[in-house]
């Protein structure tokens, strides 16, 4: 995921724990996840110098919408933006849960603020059922195709809906620029701690699952979709079965889009994917063709985690218990090297990072701060 990110904090002298961000150098953390580290880590923080040398300067809309998100979802948080927007500074407060409806706007989709709020909802003190309206798949961030279908079941890995399921419906989709989607997530809390985790063994794939989807155009287009991704991947492996999923009427938004989701499925149980979304100018043909090549690079890179989704499962790595947690992923993106960085100063956790497979792939290690979920209700 694309955004707004921040360099390395430094403590100043008036407050003992504050974390403070000066510049906006690195170009690979979002600005959400600098905000849930210091919700779960307790610890407040200052993010300065936001876009300063920008002819627009200071935080996008976007990220004031996340931090409305945030707002909703905590009690006790004090958020201030200063009147320039290039400086923003919280003190967190505690994760409430309950029912919530949030518009996500149209400057990005769906999936960047659910990508952000995904590692607070399980730390609730009680559980949340957000509706989310906007667009639901874009070429910037994961689409809800995709945290359905493969983050979801990465949470499960942690114990995250072992005792109630995570539900997640998609009721309508929306395409930019105007969006239109709703999306509905009821997410249980952890009502004791997460598991600690060990995904080495790759496996080998044992098929490719995906989703083609148009909304407001015609219904054909998945087809060509479908047929074009399968020419490529049917090279490699015939089970292939991929769901051509068209929305019309008021369930396909208010714009016209087509966009191709990919799962390899793993004989371990892991899922890599790959995605894209069309922009303009762009043919069923070659979407189908670029997505099917960009999940065998996936595959290629190899690991039990996909690059989509390496920050999450190192989050919950950290929020296990105080026991080692091991995962295999292929190459680490420079958003996941940064990300790492941001968990050190948050959490006090450095991951020991090996060469898996002759240098294929990375294993990444840590000990687990056994965070426990202190907001929960007691029954």
């Amino acid at each position: 995921m694309k955004g707004q990110s921040f360099n390395r904090p430094v403590c100043p002298p008036s407050f003992e724990g504050w974390q403070q961000l000066t510049t906006s150098e690195q170009i690979f953390v979002p600005f959400g996840h600098r905000i849930i580290c210091s919700i779960l880590s307790g610890k407040p923080t200052s993010i300065e110098d936001i876009r300063s040398e920008d002819q627009s300067p200071g935080i996008k809309d976007f990220e004031a919408n996340f931090l409305r998100l945030i707002d909703k979802m905590t009690n006790g948080s004090k958020i201030v933006i200063n009147s320039t927007g290039t400086k923003v500074t919280i003190k967190p407060g505690i994760i409430t849960g309950g029912k919530i409806k949030h518009d996500c706007g149209t400057s990005r989709s769906i999936g960047y603020f659910l990508e952000g709020i995904i590692g607070l909802m399980p730390f609730a003190k009680d559980t949340f059922t957000i509706e989310f309206n906007g667009i639901t798949n874009d070429d910037t961030d994961i689409s809800v195709d995709l945290i359905r279908t493969v983050t979801i079941p990465l949470l499960k890995q942690f114990g995250i809906g072992a005792e109630e399921e995570i539900v997640f419906k998609i009721l309508k989709r929306g395409s930019p620029p105007l969006g239109g989607g709703h999306v509905i997530l009821t997410c249980p809390i952890v009502r004791r701690e997460l598991n600690s985790v060990k995904l080495i063994d790759e496996g080998q794939i044992r098929r490719v699952r995906g989703i083609a989807y148009t909304t407001r155009v015609s219904p054909q287009n998945g087809g060509r979709m479908v047929t074009a991704a399968k020419s490529i991947i049917n090279k490699y492996m015939q089970d292939v079965f991929i769901y051509s999923d068209h929305f019309k009427g008021p369930e396909s938004g208010l714009s016209p889009g087509f966009g191709l989701t990919l799962v390899a499925e793993t004989t371990t149980g892991y899922s890599l994917s790959a995605e894209l979304m069309a922009k303009a100018g762009t043919t069923p043909e070659d979407l189908g063709l670029a997505a099917s090549k960009l999940l065998l690079t996936e595959i290629s890179n190899g690991g039990c985690v996909d690059t989509i989704n390496q920050t999450t499962a190192i989050l919950f790595m950290v929020l296990s218990p105080d026991a080692i947690s091991k995962i295999r992923v292929g190459k680490l993106s420079p958003f996941t090297v940064t990300f790492l960085r941001h968990i050190r100063e948050f959490f006090g956790v450095t991951f020991k990072i090996e060469a898996g497979d002759e240098g294929k792939t990375v294993i990444l290690t840590c000990r687990g701060v056994g965070y426990k979920n202190t907001a929960k209700r007691i029954h």
